[in-house]
């Protein structure tokens, strides 16, 4: 199994991963419209050979993305909001693996190198949407442990953070606010 960065020529394949892992062509939309947005990272695991050594092309089995997101912060004292940009933040969405390949590793290998990828290029920390009992193991906690609340209504417990630099999201108490091509997932 490799894990690399997305190329060109795997657009089409990545499509495929995210419509059969979610069963909806959505988060294949998602990933078309942010695809090119400044600071993003999408990375895809690439099938080597088949349990069997019989080689399998090259085949794109499984995929994570990265965009950016803001923190609006709390009202201050004058009732003004801002927008903290002075933090990294990506919001980690989707992850996604071939329905024949889950359960394999494959989207915990993905999210451990993009996880790493993301500390690397200066990213301060990750946000998830996604289960409580699944993110945890990769260090999330509930994001409300750091004063911090998704701009969706969404369980409290299902929305995540983990800071990559430790003390990065100290004084950053507010709403995440995922960027507009979000409101357009169905």
């Amino acid at each position: 199994m490799e894990i690399r960065a997305e190329q060109p020529e795997d657009i089409e394949a990545i499509r495929q991963v995210n419509t059969a892992a979610f069963g909806r062509s959505g988060e294949a939309d998602l990933v078309d419209r942010l695809r090119g947005v400044a600071s993003t990272l999408s990375l895809v695991a690439v099938q080597s050979s088949s349990p069997g050594g019989v080689k399998e092309s090259g085949q794109v089995v499984g995929h994570i993305f990265f965009s950016p997101v803001t923190i609006r912060a709390e009202r201050n004292s004058t009732g003004s909001e801002r927008e903290r940009e002075d933090v990294p933040v990506l919001g980690l969405a989707p992850v996604a693996v071939l329905p024949d390949h889950q359960r394999q590793g494959i989207g915990s290998r993905l999210i451990q190198q993009g996880l790493k990828e993301c500390a690397q290029a200066g990213c301060k920390a990750i946000v998830v949407l996604g289960s409580p009992d699944y993110y945890p193991r990769f260090g999330f906690i509930p994001a409300r442990e750091k004063r911090l609340k998704c701009e969706y209504d969404v369980p409290e417990e299902a929305f995540m953070v983990l800071e990559l630099e430790k003390g990065a999201l100290d004084n950053c108490a507010g709403t995440v606010k995922y960027r507009s091509e979000f409101s357009k997932l169905e």
